[in-house]
C-alpha cells in the first residue's frame, strides 16, 4: 500500500511560500513542516503518475486496480509479469472486440498455445430483392486451442463469451499438445 516514506522531503515546502515576515517565525516553520510531511507523498505520486498507469512500471499491488480499470478479471494463478502483459494488451483486445481477431487475441492472453478462430460470417442479405440468401444465415464461431499445459476450459469459455457478440454461438475445441 502507498503511504508515508521515511525521510521524504517536499519539493515545495509550505514555509517557503509564506510571506517574508512570517518566514522568520520558528513555531510557524515547525507547524508547516507537518503539512510538508503529509504533502510530500502526494507530490511524489503526482510526479510519478505515469508510472502508476503504465502496466510495465506500476507497483505489483497496483496491477489489480489496473486490471479493473481496463475491464479484465484478474486470475490468482497469473504471475506478476503475466498480469502486466495482459493489462498492456487489453486495449488491443477491446479494439478488436466482437471480431475473430479479437476473440483470438483475448484467448491468447489466458492460454499458452496456438489459437485458431473461424467465423462463418453468417448474416442475412441478398444481392437481388427476394433472391436466395447465399451461405449460412446463422452466425457461428469455432475456436480451436492447441495448448501447452493445463487449460481451464470454463475460464476460456468466459473469455470468449465476454469478447464475442452476444447473439453468436460458439464451439470450443481444446487440443493438448505433446510436451
Amino acid at each position: 500500500m502507498r503511504g508515508m516514506v521515511e525521510g521524504l522531503t517536499s519539493p515545495v515546502p509550505v514555509s517557503s511560500r509564506l510571506p517574508a515576515v512570517l518566514q522568520e517565525d520558528d513555531l510557524l516553520h515547525r507547524f508547516t513542516g507537518a503539512f510538508d510531511d503529509a504533502l510530500a507523498p502526494v507530490y511524489l505520486t503526482l510526479d510519478a503518475l505515469a508510472c502508476y498507469v503504465d502496466p510495465h512500471l506500476a507497483p505489483a499491488d497496483f496491477l489489480e486496480w489496473l486490471c479493473g480499470w481496463v475491464g479484465i478479471e484478474p486470475d490468482d494463478t497469473w504471475t506478476t509479469e503475466r498480469r502486466r502483459e495482459i493489462v498492456a494488451h487489453a486495449a488491443s483486445v477491446h479494439r478488436w472486440r466482437g471480431t475473430a481477431r479479437g476473440v483470438a487475441e483475448a484467448v491468447r492472453l489466458v492460454v499458452e498455445g496456438d489459437v485458431q478462430v473461424r467465423d462463418n460470417g453468417g448474416c442475412s442479405w441478398s444481392a437481388a430483392p427476394l433472391g436466395p440468401i447465399p451461405g449460412s444465415a446463422e452466425p457461428a464461431l469455432q475456436v480451436r486451442v492447441s495448448a501447452r499445459g493445463e487449460v481451464d476450459r470454463r475460464r476460456v469459455e468466459r473469455v470468449i463469451r465476454a469478447v464475442c457478440a452476444a447473439h453468436v454461438p460458439f464451439t470450443l475445441e481444446v487440443v493438448q499438445e505433446e510436451p
